[in-house]
């Protein structure tokens, strides 16, 4: 009987981060982009980044193991991105105080966590760690979070031949990336956003 209970509440867990697979990114919404991301597919990039952590690009030894946790427990859904399947994407466009957001995030981690048993503590442990940002694996996963979005943000910029229409998403992450690798390709976005602006202006499409 208690496998059975246990086994209701994994399917429970389940369910419920795969809403995350089709509920869209609120920032992106409230810009009115058409067929945007889904907070899973902001989750499934970020993951994959953790493997670009090389000998060679990781000088302060990141536990990358531990970076993917972060970025995904349960390798299916991304800790810090887990609370949304309950509270929804929250933004500060959405009238929530940063305080009332993360104890709407916390309650919801708490009952994602339960769903889970030991492996929710784990879960659980990962998500305040993210979000007091108190282990190197924690700033390097909001850079990660951070990078995909300005990332996301050119790319629709590009698909809809419009430079610079998403520059608030780039002002306010700016100067805020701290682990060399991303910083790095930071500037090569940089880099690659300045000579599309260039390329739309002598096409007259600005």
């Amino acid at each position: 009987m208690a496998l059975i209970i246990e086994n209701q509440k994994i399917l429970e867990f389940l369910e419920l981060v795969g809403r995350l697979k089709h509920v869209k990114r609120t920032g992106w919404v409230l810009c009115n982009i058409e067929d945007c991301e889904s907070i899973a597919g902001h989750m499934y990039r970020m993951g994959l980044m953790t493997f670009l952590l090389t000998e060679e690009n990781n000088p302060t030894k990141l536990d990358r193991f531990k970076c993917l946790q972060i970025e995904s427990s349960l390798l299916s859904a991304l800790v810090h991105d887990l609370a949304e399947c309950i509270v929804g994407d929250l933004t500060p466009h959405c009238g929530v105080s940063p305080e009332e957001k993360h104890r709407q995030e916390d309650e919801a981690m708490k009952k994602i966590a339960e769903l889970t048993g030991i492996a929710g503590d784990r879960m659980y442990d990962l998500y305040k760690e993210y979000e007091n940002q108190s282990s190197p694996e924690a700033k390097f996963a909001k850079d990660l979070d951070r990078y995909d979005m300005i990332l996301q943000a050119f790319e629709y910029e590009k698909r809809e031949n419009a430079p610079k229409k998403l520059e608030e998403f780039f002002k306010a992450t700016e100067g805020k990336f701290n682990h060399p690798f991303i910083k790095e390709l930071v500037k090569e976005l940089y880099r690659q956003r300045e000579e599309f602006e260039k390329k739309c202006l002598l096409n007259g499409n600005v």
